[in-house]
């Protein structure tokens, strides 16, 4: 019995220790609190003011400005660069704040700034107008031991533009004309680039774009797609768009490491994946280095036009490798498939269920002049090892696809295998 007194006792004990903790976070909780949104106040008070010295005095050595779209900066020299332009630049400047609100160490402050753009300071280069200014916006600032440590700014980017009258009001005349050439713009970019994605099997979609009628494969994987292959960087909008249409692009297969094959990758901020023998490639100059230089062996205009292709339109640049793929790997349903040649790690996507081959440029329908063509093997000038780029030819043709999707252009349907056999024997 005496132990179970003592024992309820201790418990009761602990229970109370437990609650005087409870009641000491609460209460620095809210010290915190009420700290971080006085000194807040206290800030916006010292900038009305025009105390540029008391301002940048409430914020921790190396604290972050960050104005989103404008500064990024470090206190005191960069605060206090900041703010100096804008009561250089705004002699009558006032905040208002709207709202606070505050959890532990950070406040959100809802603020309208108001003030006459006269000068005689500058404006993020622009020139004093004489114009009435007033913007809105929220800061949130983050304060410890009674110092700023960091604001993360979230002003209104586009009413300053409106308001100098660089932009024209919203709704007016010259507003809806400014929309409709961009919108103009926008399809007629879409048009030339890109067609729209198409299903083309089972789970699998083709968006196509110029120059080389570069196909990019979109398959249907765990509520998102896996890209395979990333075509040409001018296909970066309309690739981006299906994507995201289908559920998000969660990673991307190069079928191998070419300029025309990894164009969109560096863009789509997704893990980016490729055969071991591809990386150095992918990271690296995208075929140049194997290929003779100035890609001597093609016909004089077709060289230079080549040359302008990859530099301006194919590439989107180097892109960061996060993880490999070989033969007999999984891909959203698909085997890997070993197809070198062409590039020293290029691979196909094979679906045993349809016989569907995606297949890179394992073998092409186009020629260098953008023409539609029966397959061959691909231009020996592109090619790490041609005698090897045929043997792929023939192993692929040993799969017997029903369908095959190159890296360009049409695919091959009917008799595929026949078609890939004799594309082998004229390479």
């Amino acid at each position: 019995m005496v132990d179970e007194e003592g024992a309820s006792e201790t418990a009761t004990k602990v229970q109370a220790v437990a609650a005087n903790v409870r009641e000491a976070r609460t209460r620095q909780r809210r010290t915190s609190k009420k700290s971080a949104e006085a000194l807040a106040r206290r800030y916006f008070e010292a900038i009305n003011a025009r105390d540029l010295d008391a301002a940048v005095a409430m914020w921790a050595d190396g604290g972050r400005e960050n104005v989103r779209g404008q500064v990024d900066v470090t206190a005191p020299d960069g605060v206090r660069g900041f703010i100096g332009e804008l009561l250089g630049a705004l002699p009558d400047l006032h905040f208002e704040i709207v709202s606070t609100t505050t959890q532990d160490e950070r406040c959100g402050v809802q603020w309208r700034l108001s003030g006459t753009f006269a000068g005689p300071g500058t404006l993020s280069g622009l020139e004093p107008t004489g114009d009435p200014i007033v913007i809105e916006g929220i800061d949130l600032l983050t304060v410890r031991d009674g110092e700023i440590q960091s604001n993360d700014a979230f002003p209104d980017s586009i009413a300053l533009p409106r308001q100098l009258k660089m932009m024209p009001p919203p709704g007016s005349t010259a507003d809806q004309r400014m929309m409709s050439a961009f919108n103009a713009k926008t399809r007629l970019f879409s048009r030339l680039s890109a067609s729209e994605a198409e299903l083309v099997a089972d789970g699998v979609w083709v968006v196509q774009g110029q120059p080389g009628r570069c196909n990019v494969y979109l398959i249907e994987d765990q509520g998102g797609v896996t890209l395979f292959d990333a075509g040409a960087r001018t296909m970066t909008r309309a690739v981006a768009s299906a994507g995201a249409r289908l559920g998000g692009i969660r990673r991307v297969v190069l079928g191998h490491a070419h300029t025309d094959h990894r164009g969109v990758a560096p863009a789509l901020g997704v893990p980016v994946l490729c055969h071991p023998d591809e990386v150095i490639d992918a990271e690296g100059s995208g075929g140049f280095r194997y290929w003779p230089p100035g890609l001597a062996g093609l016909p004089p205009v077709a060289r230079q036009l080549q040359l302008l292709l990859h530099r301006y339109a194919f590439d989107g640049g180097p892109v960061k490798i996060s993880g490999t793929v070989s033969e007999g790997d999984e891909v959203a349903g698909f085997r890997v498939v070993d197809l070198p040649g062409h590039a020293p790690g290029l691979i196909a996507l094979w679906r045993e269920s349809d016989r569907l081959a995606l297949s890179s440029d394992c073998f092409y329908t186009i020629d260098m002049w953008g023409r539609d063509c029966d397959p061959s093997v691909p231009e020996p000038v592109y090619n790490f090892d041609t005698d090897q780029a045929r043997a792929s030819v023939r192993k692929l043709a040993g799969l017997e696809p029903a369908a095959a999707w190159p890296g360009h252009a049409k695919p091959l349907t009917g008799d595929v295998r026949a078609q890939l056999e004799r594309a082998a024997e004229r390479g």
